[in-house]
């Protein structure tokens, strides 16, 4: 009886040693990080919470008591030991890619997860296409870890809400050049969502930018590369935007034409002004140099005109004379 009760005993810890001292192994890989909890409670780093880390910034004033979560201590890539009572809690960081319609609660919504739908300012249902990075915050896992039921499913909630959102109030910059456009060219919404695209997307990275604060999920990039509208309201929008273009290309040749006059006409006065100075330039210095000889002496006025007669004579072919210069000669 001694040796079976004492057996029990040797195995319990036997059993024990391999359980919990050889399975109380664990590693944590590069691509991964872990946080480790005693009892259920996650090691904290003393009283430190988000509202202490930069990752709080991007929160609204009414925000910042709502998302107060503890900072814990994360475990980077090793080979490490815990105690029986300890419980490990591994989480990918890497970066992953899903579609803006992707619902997690709800695999068949949105098309199957393909396209999103929304509506523009001027009541236009439309469908977007594109794709969300998003990856873990590694500053703030006790929301992912313990903070958020699923936090993957309450940040394409919260990303999808912003994106309606601000479809549903896009407006374009004023274009100077639409202004005298009619009306039912400048206001179609859909028109200036696909030419603004670029910004919607920025946009949409700073709205968002929140996310790791509230569900420990940052959103790297929002990327929207589609945007569709209904299959009978296409054809229509495809004349608009043919009337736009020709409309914006006769007033962008209009525009040239009239520029190009300007310039040959500037271009002209310049020529004829630099004519007038060239034709009055010899006049205004041959009127120099008489002043010049005049003022030198008495006869030097008259013997520059002499010869200037004189030169003139050799160059002619017929000389008519009349009778009181030949009297005088």
């Amino acid at each position: 009886m001694f040796q079976l009760f004492l057996g029990m005993i040797v195995g319990f810890w036997l059993w024990f040693a391999l359980r919990y001292g050889a399975g109380g192994f664990y590693t944590v890989g590069p691509n991964e990080r872990a946080v480790l909890t005693t009892f259920g409670q996650a090691t904290r780093l003393g009283d430190q919470t988000t509202l202490s880390d930069p990752i709080s910034g991007s929160l609204k004033p009414d925000e910042r008591e709502r998302y107060v979560y503890p900072l814990v201590r994360v475990i980077g890539p090793g080979f490490y030991w815990k105690l029986p009572w300890q419980r490990v809690y591994r989480i990918s960081i890497a970066t992953g890619t899903v579609s803006i319609a992707f619902d997690p609660e709800s695999p068949q919504a949105n098309n199957g997860g393909q396209m999103l739908e929304a509506v523009t300012k001027d009541q236009l249902n439309i469908g977007l296409t594109g794709q969300l990075r998003f990856a873990i915050s590694e500053r703030n896992l006790y929301a992912y870890v313990f903070g958020v039921k699923q936090p993957v499913a309450h940040v394409m909630g919260y990303f999808i809400s912003i994106l309606r959102d601000r479809i549903a109030n896009f407006a374009a910059p004023v274009d100077p050049a639409a202004a005298d456009l009619p009306d039912v060219v400048q206001n179609i919404s859909i028109n200036d969502l696909r030419k603004h695209l670029r910004g919607l997307n920025e946009g949409m990275s700073r709205e968002c930018a929140s996310a790791a604060a509230r569900y420990g999920i940052a959103l790297d990039v929002a990327l929207i590369t589609g945007i569709d509208s209904p299959a009978d309201v296409e054809s229509a929008l495809a004349a608009i935007n043919t009337a736009h273009n020709h409309v914006s290309s006769e007033i962008s040749l209009a525009q040239a034409a009239a520029d190009q006059k300007i310039v040959m006409s500037r271009r002209a006065v310049e020529i004829e002004t630099l004519n007038a100075q060239a034709e009055v330039e010899p006049l205004l210095t041959l009127a120099a140099q008489l002043g010049e000889l005049s003022a030198s002496g008495r006869g030097a006025l008259a013997a520059y005109v002499r010869n200037a007669r004189l030169a003139l004579l050799g160059r002619t072919r017929k000389l008519v004379l009349s009778r009181n210069i030949a009297e005088a000669s």
